[in-house]
């Protein structure tokens, strides 16, 4: 890779799923030079950390104060921090952490000349009115159906009105990501995460019932995308630095949660035992019925890889993380 290794990686939301995925990742591929920014004083996400190569450690609140500092020394920013709670619905919340935040890494990468990769979500494409295309014309349009999806939205729209620019950027729509390290996530953990659980805990799984009479119950389809994709992809965006743009991170192919929990269970070595539950009357009006990423874009630019099935992604994950409450 193209990173000097005197020069700095910075990684935000280092502590958390995705972040602490990529650090190791990052490890692995033998660069110890990072600096991990995050919230530290959620000890829930620490164990994510354990056992990583870092340079520093570095307060959230703190990051722009260091960036102004040491900016020059910094060779590429995975900005993949942001508050991702789809039921948070206090506004300032997430303009402080998700809009602004996020405006003020975009100018120190300016600043700075800075490569920056940052992380926009298929939250963004609501009900999908506009299709899963990840065209830039179609971002003004869009219509998300939470504010999360919405802080993500403005950030994505307001990228692409600045007239100053990182020397290289991505925005990435993460679909949706399961894997190592979602351990802390709670009820915002992947689908796969919360089926392991229930399968160990009772024998049986809990979907959601379908309020949408064009699907079946547990016929609902998502693009899901093991963490281990994202990651590939994050790296050849560092490496390869292909045309800066925004583009879609799913698989292409989406999957219903039938076929889900049955991966699962199939994993586990049992016959699926699957019941329905109403979707919680909080989520339910705002809920993605459909998604599925068109991933033309980045495969044009020379990403090659294929990505894991579902039941590979899934396998890999129960056998070799899950049981043994493993991290990546």
């Amino acid at each position: 890779m193209e990173v000097p290794q005197n020069k700095l990686i910075v990684v935000t939301g280092a502590a958390g799923f995705i972040g602490s995925a990529l650090v190791g990742r990052l490890n692995d591929e033998g660069f110890d030079n990072i600096v991990a920014v995050d919230d530290f004083s959620k000890t829930e996400k620490i164990r994510n950390l354990e056992g990583k190569t870092l340079v520093a450690k570095v307060g959230r609140k703190d990051f722009i104060s260091w960036l102004n500092d040491f900016g020059t020394e910094v060779a590429f920013i995975f900005h993949i921090g942001a508050r991702t709670d789809t039921t948070e619905f206090d506004k300032s919340i997430l303009d402080e952490l998700n809009l602004n935040f996020s405006k003020a890494v975009w100018n120190a990468c300016v600043n700075f000349n800075i490569p920056l990769v940052y992380a926009s979500s298929a939250a963004t494409y609501g009900l999908g009115e506009f299709g899963y295309d990840d065209n830039h014309e179609i971002i003004p349009n869009l219509k998300p159906l939470n504010p999360y999806g919405e802080s993500k939205n403005e950030f994505d729209k307001w990228v692409l009105i600045q007239d100053n620019k990182p020397p290289f950027w991505y925005g990435l729509k993460f679909f949706n990501v399961y894997g190592p390290n979602e351990y802390h996530k709670g009820r915002m953990a992947s689908v796969i995460f919360h089926t392991y659980r229930q399968i160990q805990e009772n024998g049986s799984m809990k979907l959601f019932r379908s309020h949408n009479p064009n699907f079946t119950d547990g016929g609902q389809l998502r693009d899901f995308i093991y963490v281990k994709d994202v990651l590939n992809v994050a790296l050849f965006l560092m490496d390869e630095k292909p045309q800066s743009a925004i583009y879609n991170l799913g698989t292409g192919k989406a999957r219903t949660f039938l076929d889900l929990a049955r991966a699962t269970f199939g994993s586990l070595g049992k016959e699926p035992t699957i019941s329905f539950v109403d979707t919680p009357e909080d989520i339910r009006d705002k809920y993605q019925y459909f998604t599925e990423a068109n991933m033309a874009k980045l495969h044009n630019q020379g990403y090659n890889k294929s990505f894991y099935s579902l039941e590979e992604g899934i396998d890999d994950y129960v056998k070799n993380y899950l049981i043994s409450t493993k991290y990546l």
